[in-house]
């Protein structure tokens, strides 16, 4: 079976000098990002609704696997040393535990797909990019969804966690999809010009 030409990342496209300096200069970029991206809610309990899952699409796509993970996971152990990154307004090991930690598990395991899919090429269209959203958004689903049925379901059954942990954001969601599939394509669409 043929490989897949490894693609560029966005971050990639417009680099040159100090490769490292670059790489963390993105990571703190990606963090300051994704905490502004949190605090922009809309109030929901048991989870408010953000900009976060765009934002973290967005670096998974645009900073590749390696890079997306990091940034990632440098956001949710900060946020596990209790700094305030997180939507709400305390951090700290039980707010992990706490209903939206599933979500953070699936952010990082979404920024890593996202990455992936970005490197095969499949941001470069729009058709692709409303894909890779679609998995992104889908994996970080099934990490809530399963956490969130841990801590509600036997109380509140099956049908609230589906209510609560996926539906209610649904809308907010496919219009975070158009944005991306509209954005990524067309920076690509840029760079080719």
């Amino acid at each position: 079976m043929a490989m897949m030409a490894r693609k560029q990342v966005l971050s990639e496209a417009f680099g040159a000098g100090d490769a490292l300096l670059r790489q963390a200069l993105l990571v703190a970029v990606g963090i300051a990002a994704l905490t502004l991206a949190a605090k922009v809610r809309v109030p929901m309990w048991p989870v408010p609704m953000t900009l976060q899952t765009l934002a973290v699409l967005l670096i998974g796509t645009t900073y590749g696997v390696r890079l997306g993970l990091v940034t990632l996971l440098g956001y949710v152990a900060l946020g596990a040393a209790g700094v305030a990154v997180f939507a709400g307004d305390s951090a700290g090991l039980a707010y992990i535990a706490g209903p939206t930690g599933g979500y953070l598990a699936g952010f990082v395991a979404a920024a890593g797909l996202m990455g992936l899919m970005a490197r095969r090429g499949l941001d470069r269209t729009r058709t692709g990019m409303a894909a890779m959203m679609l998995a992104g958004s889908a994996v970080i689903y099934a990490f809530g969804l399963a956490w969130m049925s841990v801590l509600f379901a036997a109380d509140k059954g099956l049908a609230w966690v589906l209510q609560y942990g996926m539906l209610n954001f649904l809308a907010g969601d496919l219009v975070k999809l158009a944005i991306a599939a509209l954005m990524v394509p067309g920076i690509w669409k840029v760079l080719r010009h």
